[in-house]
């Protein structure tokens, strides 16, 4: 990536597959296109541009490991299968852990501030901070560590200070992301004041939309070594079999750990990353094998010759299972909730798009790297374009610009032009040299009919307004706000009843 120039990555798209229930008797939907899949050698596949897995069977053996190269949208992994799926070896969608974790002591570990990447459908940490012999207390955002990616992306350590007043600096870590839970906030050694703040927790029980973990923050940097980044966050992974879902191996959806960080003028430790998503649906599920979506631990700091602090822990993701008939009596990390199967796919969904930037159309699809990059002499501001669809015209957008080691930035367009079926607005922003990740959102009030019609989807009361929010190429997730405040995620079918109330 050429930091020299101003680049913008996606943040990884947003993926949302569910597969139809009926009464009893499971059908997962699946075509059976793909046939039978059982490996005999550990394997690691790319998933194809949609996520889905059309297979007839699924089996995977004792000793075997399965993993999956993101595809260009993030997806998450969808495995349908017309029979069974039986896991007695290794399925795992974890987030990737940063650089350097693992191996303090050696004086550099994680000094290249490269975070750790997400999970198929799960989000990426922050980057550390850059290494300054100027760092205490002197407006130096360079040495920022990068927040986490994601819904509940971590915060990026944000200051340095000097310990007990002296002359030493004390570098600071990255928080850890959110998910299922708050992730925690960075740590500060002994300086009196908080560093970078934990992630928030955000989706639903039910896992509706099927949304992956988020990554951790990045460390502040040292005077010596850059910090260490974030832990990325768990992946997402749906399984629907209309036979038997039998787990007696490994289903792992586990958020990454963050950099440590070590030696002689060190950077601060990175933050974890969250756990991801794992939802089971299946005619029925069983077997005591572990399924787990746990939270990825900070980094942690060693040969220092002045105060620093472990970064904080990413918090679980979320586990759902549904099944007509269930005989597992194994837990799960977290707990699971639980249902019968149901239904959810979104169609004609009210959405919200980052459609330009300079003037420079966004991908159709993100990349999760330079989706688009402007020349290092684009003057600013730059102009950031947005559409919508299903929305009412007159809605106002939220830009946040969050840059690789510098504080986000915010903005907001004026209302929305056009009609509720397609509106565009948009907002001047100053660009940082370096990368940035754009994230968008938009709040809008519905009528009462139309709340009335979602409080089912909101602990039966009437919902009042729905937020969108969209990152750069990604997919809309949907908010609903009730009455008190109150917000749950928006499933498929109250997606479907917004676009027709409008």
């Amino acid at each position: 990536m050429n930091t020299s120039s101003k680049t913008i990555a996606a943040a990884l798209a947003l993926g949302a597959y569910f597969a139809p229930g009926v009464a009893s008797a499971f059908n997962s939907g699946s075509t059976g296109a793909d046939g039978a899949f059982s490996p005999t050698v550990n394997t690691t596949l790319t998933l194809p541009p949609s996520g889905i897995f059309n297979y007839t069977s699924v089996i995977i053996p004792v000793g075997v490991t399965v993993t999956y190269v993101r595809n260009t949208a993030n997806t998450p992994v969808v495995i349908l299968a017309t029979g069974d799926v039986t896991i007695s070896g290794t399925l795992n969608v974890s987030g990737n852990t940063a650089p350097g974790a693992g191996t303090a002591g050696d004086g550099n570990t994680g000094d290249d501030g490269v975070p750790g990447t997400g999970g198929p459908g799960g989000f990426d940490g922050g980057r550390g901070g850059v290494a300054s012999s100027v760092v205490p207390n002197t407006g130096n955002t360079s040495v920022h560590g990068g927040s986490g990616l994601g819904l509940g992306g971590g915060g990026g350590a944000d200051f340095t200070c000097l310990a007990f007043g002296g002359p030493s600096p004390a570098v600071v870590s990255g928080a850890g992301g959110g998910y299922g839970g708050p992730g925690e906030n960075g740590n500060s050694g002994f300086c009196p004041v908080v560093t970078g703040i934990g992630g928030a927790s955000y989706g639903s029980a039910g896992l509706l939309p099927l949304i992956g973990g988020s990554g951790g923050g990045g460390g502040s940097g040292g005077t010596v070594f850059n910090a260490a980044g974030g832990g990325g966050g768990g992946g997402a992974i749906l399984i629907a079999a209309s036979g038997t879902i039998n787990v007696t191996g490994n289903l792992l959806a586990v958020g990454g750990n963050g950099g440590n960080s070590a030696g002689s003028g060190l950077g601060g430790p990175g933050g974890g990353g969250s756990g991801g998503a794992i939802r089971l649906m299946a005619t029925t599920i069983s077997g005591n094998g572990t399924i787990a979506a746990g939270g990825g631990a900070g980094g942690t700091p060693s040969g220092q010759t002045y105060p620093a602090a472990a970064g904080g822990a990413g918090a679980s993701g979320r586990v759902r299972l549904e099944a007509e008939s269930y005989t597992r009596t194994a837990g799960s990390t977290p707990s699971f909730s639980f249902s019968v199967p149901g239904p959810v796919f979104v169609a004609g969904a009210p959405t919200l798009a980052i459609s330009s930037v300079a003037g420079v159309s966004a991908p159709a699809t993100p990349t999760g790297g330079v989706d688009i990059a402007l020349p290092s002499n684009t003057p600013n501001p730059v102009t950031v374009s947005f559409t919508t669809v299903g929305v009412p015209v007159g809605s106002i957008v939220q830009l946040r610009v969050t840059p690789a080691n510098s504080p986000s930035l915010i903005a907001v367009t004026p209302p929305t032009t056009g009609s509720t079926a397609s509106a565009t607005a948009s907002v001047s922003v100053n660009l940082p040299l370096g990368p940035s990740t754009m994230q968008a959102q938009t709040t809008f009030t519905v009528i009462a009919a139309l709340g009335d019609l979602l409080r089912n989807f909101a602990g039966n009361e009437r919902v009042e307004k729905i937020t969108l929010s969209a990152t750069l190429g990604g997919k809309s997730k949907a908010t609903l706000i009730t009455v008190s405040g109150k917000e749950y995620d928006a499933p498929a079918e109250a997606l479907r009843i917004a676009a027709l109330g409008y």
